[in-house]
């Protein structure tokens, strides 16, 4: 009697031979990395390569997540303390020192060459107490974007960008809005806006004790002209409380900006037309200068790292050794991205060589590189930036003045520094 599976043969003059097949073994599945990364623009490009890798690695690669990253940070938090099973996931140098717990250290699963080809910064932010727990995808500083058929040269300080932005704003007013400037009005952006004017008007975060440094004029400064950008001036949109980096990028390769602060890794949106109408018309620069003279911008490396939950972190180390691979730096590279390999930005720049514009942009990105600051390193170092970008945003609204804003968020973080073990997890740059 024939039954399910069994192999029916034909034998002529005699018909259906119902004789059972052999045992065959069965096929087993090939082995399945779950993962979960940062999504967006910047960073979808090096995700078309994972499919080659699979072929070639004879796996099965499983996005279970591909979010912004203060998404992303709450997704890994929860996944991984309630034991879900993830192998590799997108992270940062700043935010790493909080997830050590979760992550598996690296230093026995990569090739040393791979260790030796980082550019120094990046090898070094990659190590938390010692240990290499996480594989820098890349350098990430801003550049100022501007309109040079707007602005005819860019601002050399804040104070110059505010009045700029303010007239082109006004000049544009009752017709198609061109917004004076742009930058994120929520979570680790509008972080970042703070941080960088803090310093250039001369403060700082924290002090040696890792104690809030920032109840300052300093402080009160840099939370003024956000809130004389947005509040007072109106040169942003009424929306951009609800707004993160790609939405600014946006708005401003559609044309309605004359200035956005952006990162490297999104450059290429900027030279497309289609992406970028007003391509033709975008001029770069450094961030301006601070009452103190100096230029700060806020800075860190985008990362890979393996969990300690992971099963096969050998197939995971191979996972990121392709995704830092020196052929897929170049390609992000060439994208605009800083590589976090050494021999890939002598590359990409000789590539650029005979290009006037590119060159001229690696050039400004490596004199960039000298403005950019990195908040300290410590377990708790993402609850003190939430507590103070909330605060900078409710300023920012009208909801609390500049002075009251600067003090409720130190008070906060004092509050949140004060229960942090002494030396756990903590470095400072």
């Amino acid at each position: 009697m024939y039954r399910a599976g069994d192999e029916i043969l034909l034998d002529e003059g005699v018909g259906f031979d119902e004789r059972p097949r052999p045992e065959r073994p069965a096929m087993s599945a090939p082995p399945t990395l779950r993962v979960a990364f940062i999504g967006g623009p910047m960073y979808d490009g090096l995700y078309e390569t994972i499919a080659d890798f699979e072929r070639t690695a004879s796996l099965r690669v499983e996005v279970v997540a591909k979010l912004t990253h203060p998404e992303l940070n709450a997704f890994v938090k929860q996944a991984l303390e309630s034991g879900a099973q993830v192998d590799v996931i997108s992270t940062h140098t700043t935010y790493a020192p909080s997830q050590v717990p979760w992550l598996r250290p690296l230093d026995d699963l990569l090739p040393p060459d791979l260790m030796s080809d980082l550019q120094p910064r990046a090898a070094d932010l990659s190590r938390i107490d010692g240990r290499l727990m996480q594989v820098p995808r890349n350098l990430d500083v801003r550049l100022l974007h501007y309109r040079r058929d707007l602005i005819p040269a860019p601002p050399a300080t804040w104070d110059e960008l505010l009045r700029i932005a303010a007239h082109r704003t006004r000049v544009s007013h009752g017709r198609n809005p061109v917004f004076g400037f742009l930058f994120p009005g929520r979570d680790s952006g509008l972080f970042k806006m703070f941080h960088e004017l803090l310093v250039a008007a001369g403060g700082r975060l924290f002090d040696e004790r890792l104690r809030p440094a920032f109840d300052t004029p300093s402080a009160c400064w840099a939370v003024e002209q956000i809130v004389a950008m947005h509040h007072q001036l109106r040169i942003t949109p009424r929306d951009l409380a609800t707004w993160h980096f790609d939405e600014i990028s946006k708005s401003f390769r559609a044309g309605d900006a004359a200035m956005v602060t952006d990162w490297p890794g999104g450059h290429y949106l900027y030279r497309d037309p289609i992406t970028c109408p007003v391509f033709d018309r975008v001029a770069l620069a450094l961030l301006p200068r601070g009452p103190s003279g100096v230029r700060a911008a806020d800075a860190g490396c985008h990362s890979f790292a393996i969990t300690r939950e992971s099963r096969q972190p050998e197939l995971a180390a191979a996972l990121i050794g392709h995704l830092t691979s020196p052929a897929s730096q170049l390609g992000e590279a060439r994208r605009g991205a800083i590589p976090s390999r050494s021999s890939t930005l002598a590359e990409a720049r000789s590539e650029s060589s005979a290009n006037a514009a590119a060159s001229a942009r690696w050039a400004l990105l490596a004199e960039a590189e000298g403005t950019m600051i990195f908040p300290p390193r410590f377990a708790a170092y993402p609850e003190c930036e939430n507590a103070i970008w909330r605060n900078v945003q409710r300023a920012m609204l009208g909801e609390l003045s500049a002075a009251n804003a600067v003090q409720r968020a130190a008070a906060e973080v004092d509050a949140i520094v004060s229960g942090q073990t002494a030396g756990h997890g903590r470095e400072r740059d």
